[in-house]
């Protein structure tokens, strides 16, 4: 039996496609969409429209930006000789918290993981290595504690230490099976400092 009509119902099956958001959630996310002032969900509506089109990669570090150079890649205070690798661009918004790194970012968009066929054509590994060839000192491998992060770190350590560029990892005060953007800053503080070197 439908409880709701069928463009409520429609609306909370488009809701609970969202990651973390169950049923329950869905229905209250809708039911508080529909009590909102129209000009409100107009607005709602046209900010993820327009952030949907004009949200892009940076040219650089492969984070999501609105511009062709992301504000991390585009800061002459940031010490681009440094380069941290991570696998999302909500891990460096999780080290950017800290307030304490000075360097730039590689997202990779992903880890290599042969059971699920992602190898490492499929993530922005080639861009690394580009990026590589100019004024480069260290490497920081910050990719998530889990079998396909460790994968992933040793593959690019194995990559990059032939360039004589340092190579550190994160240490270990980032949890096994964890993933970085649930990680509080503290923590994420103690494994940037404690990195290192492969």
């Amino acid at each position: 039996m439908d409880y709701y009509s069928t463009q409520i119902r429609k609306l909370i099956e488009e809701l609970s496609k969202l990651p973390g958001i169950g049923n329950k959630s869905a229905q209250r996310l809708a039911f508080h969409i529909i009590h909102m002032p129209k000009d409100q969900v107009e607005q709602l509506s046209k900010t993820m429209l327009e952030t949907r089109n004009k949200v892009c990669y940076c040219r650089n570090c492969f984070t999501l930006t609105d511009e062709e150079l992301c504000p991390i890649c585009k800061s002459e205070k940031r010490n681009h000789k440094v380069i941290m690798v991570v696998e999302d661009p909500r891990d460096l918004a999780a080290y950017e918290k800290t307030g304490k790194y000075e360097g730039v970012y590689h997202v990779l968009h992903g880890a290599i993981a042969p059971m699920l066929g992602i190898g490492p054509e499929d993530i922005r590994l080639k861009e690394l290595m580009k990026r590589l060839e100019g004024d480069v000192e260290e490497v920081i491998l910050a990719t998530n504690s889990n079998l396909e992060g460790e994968t992933t770190a040793m593959y690019i350590s194995k990559l990059v230490k032939p360039t004589g560029i340092k190579v550190t990892r994160i240490a270990s005060g980032v949890p096994v099976g964890g993933d970085l953007e649930y990680i509080d800053e503290m923590t994420l503080l103690r494994a940037l400092e404690g990195r290192v070197e492969l």
